[in-house]
Order: structure tokens, then C-alpha cells, then sequence
């Protein structure tokens, strides 16, 4: 039944810069298209919208049209008051007859927002699971997303047959929330190795090491990962493409540091993770992806001598 139904996919503000998000929004597409899915979708960004309809699917003029036109939505947007207006506003989602559908939110946000929409969702009659994802663009068009799904069990078990056709792994993490808690997690680790790796790097420069030599080093150290080895060159100062962008991720660390203190638990280290990257988007450097972090560090941060 699945295979046969309309899915839609609405991205309204993605979680990477334009032209990344355009080249998601194709990839996803693309993989849902070619899985015999009828695809409908939404997105503020005309770029973005092409970039879908170039992939075959169909546009809706707001996030109602593409509630209306299939049993199953997913979407993906940046920040928790997007969310909550894309479900809750003026031709959102639930401003139409939304009984007996199924949302899929695979935005990164803060467990409140999926713990508030919810009971919204059900009153209206339909079913919400959050679903945060990691992987790249690679991942989406080969089914290798790793989801983390947060919701009741037999909603995922609906989900399922579209979320495995972008998704290898999914993991259901417990009630709705749960699986935006553990995006958070997973990128307030990244978070702190890449800021600890631009600390690094900032001080070895400025005690005279050699950058090139630096970076050879540490892909062989203990803490060397598979982020690392694909961000050398972004480390280095390279150009590089952006797979996310500073801004983006100084709101997850917002995210963490908030959920940190809804459950009265001190975030010191996010709390410090924020200020540098705060510092960075402040001086205009929040469109660079992530890994561009270590040249901002060597070239503003601290005294220069």
C-alpha cells in the first residue's frame, strides 16, 4: 500500500545553505521518485522548488497543499518557530483535514518542540513521529541515512516503508522527542571535536608548527575519525563544500544548551561551543561550512603577535 500511496515531501528552510539544500532536496526526490513514490512538496526558496520540480516532483503553494495531497509528510526545516508555524500557521499542515496522516519531521530541533507538536497533531487526527537523520548527500541517494526516531512504535512501524527507502538504519529511541534528543547528542559531539580541533590547530600555529605537518599528524592520532579525514582540506583553509554551515550548527548548540536547561542540567562545555561559534557568525562566517571553523580561530581569535 505504501509503495503505491502519494508521499509527500515538503522542505521548507533546510538545514544548509541554499545551494546545499537544493542538492538534498533533489537527492531526496530523486530517491523517492525512483522507488516508485509520487512526490509533492514545498519550499520557500525558488532555487530550492526548481531543483525538485527538475527531479519530477510536483509543487504545492504551501505546506497545506502538500498535507492535502498524500497519507504521508515529511519534513525538514531549521529551527523549532519554523516547525511550529509550518504545522500550526496560516495553510499549514493542520489548518486542512489532516485525519489519519502521517507526519515525519526529520528536522533537528530541540525534544520540547516534538513533545508540544504531538498532541496537536493528534487532536487533529493524525500521527507525528520525529525522525533527525545524519548522513550526506551520497547517503540520501543510496538509502544509507541513519534515522533516529522518536514516537509510538506503530506509528515508526507505518513510517517504515518510506523511511527505509532513504534510511539503512533506523533506530526508535522511545516517545516523541527522543529522537531529536539523540541528534542533539550526536552533534554536540561533533560540535566539541571540531571545536577542540580548532583550538589545536590555533595554538600548534601559533607555536610556530607547520599547519600541512599538524593535520598529517593528527589523522593518525587516537581522536582521528572519518569527519576528520573528509575536512582536512576544510581545515586546512581550503575552499570547501558545505555539507553544514556554521549558522546552522550554532543553533543546534542553542538547542542543547536550552534542552541542558529545561532538565536543570549545566552545559558548560556548549556554553563554550556557543560563544566561539556565535563569535564566528557574528563576523560573518556563518554561511562556511563547519570544518571552516579552524580557519576562523587561527585568523581571529585571540591576540595576534
Amino acid at each position: 500500500f505504501f509503495f503505491k500511496q502519494k508521499t509527500a515531501y515538503e522542505i521548507v528552510d533546510c538545514d544548509w545553505s541554499s545551494d546545499v539544500c537544493s542538492s538534498d532536496l533533489r537527492a531526496i526526490v530523486a530517491r523517492l521518485k525512483e522507488n516508485g513514490f509520487e512526490v509533492t512538496g514545498w519550499d520557500r526558496d525558488a532555487v530550492a522548488m526548481k531543483a525538485g520540480t527538475d527531479k519530477g516532483m510536483t509543487a504545492a503553494p504551501h505546506p497545506r497543499a502538500v498535507a492535502d495531497s498524500a497519507n504521508v509528510v515529511i519534513s525538514i526545516i531549521t529551527e523549532d518557530n519554523g516547525v511550529k508555524h509550518v504545522f500550526r500557521g496560516k495553510d499549514g499542515f493542520l489548518s486542512g483535514d489532516v485525519r489519519g496522516k502521517l507526519f515525519i519531521d526529520m528536522s533537528t530541533l530541540q525534544p520540547m518542540t516534538g513533545r508540544e507538536l504531538a498532541p496537536a497533531v493528534a487532536a487533529a487526527g493524525a500521527k507525528l513521529i520525529d525522525s533527525p537523520v545524519f548522513g550526506t548527500i551520497p547517503h540520501v541517494l543510496h538509502g544509507k541515512l541513519y534515522a533516529m526516531v522518536g514516537g509510538d512504535a506503530a506509528d515508526l512501524e507505518r513510517a517504515r516503508p518510506v523511511l527505509e527507502k532513504l534510511a539503512g538504519k533506523i533506530a526508535h529511541m522511545g516517545p516523541n522527542g527522543a529522537g531529536y534528543a539523540m541528534k542533539l547528542c550526536i552533534n554536540l559531539g561533533l560540535a566539541a571535536f571540531i571545536q577542540a580541533t580548532s583550538e589545536a590547530l590555533a595554538l600548534g600555529t601559533r607555536e610556530g608548527l607547520k599547519l600541512e605537518q599538524m593535520l598529517d599528524i593528527m589523522s593518525e592520532a587516537p581522536t582521528a575519525n572519518g569527519w576528520f579525514a573528509g575536512k582536512k582540506g576544510a581545515l586546512k583553509g581550503d575552499p570547501a563544500d558545505v555539507t553544514l554551515d556554521l549558522k546552522t550548527m550554532r543553533k543546534d548548540i542553542m538547542s542543547m544548551v536550552a534542552t541542558g536547561a529545561v532538565n536543570g542540567m549545566p552545559m558548560p562545555l556548549s556554553a563554550g561551543m556557543l560563544a566561539s561559534f556565535s563569535a564566528a557568525v557574528a563576523q560573518g562566517w556563518g554561511d562556511k561550512d563547519i570544518g571552516d571553523l579552524a580557519k576562523f580561530f587561527r585568523e581571529n581569535m585571540g591576540q595576534k603577535f
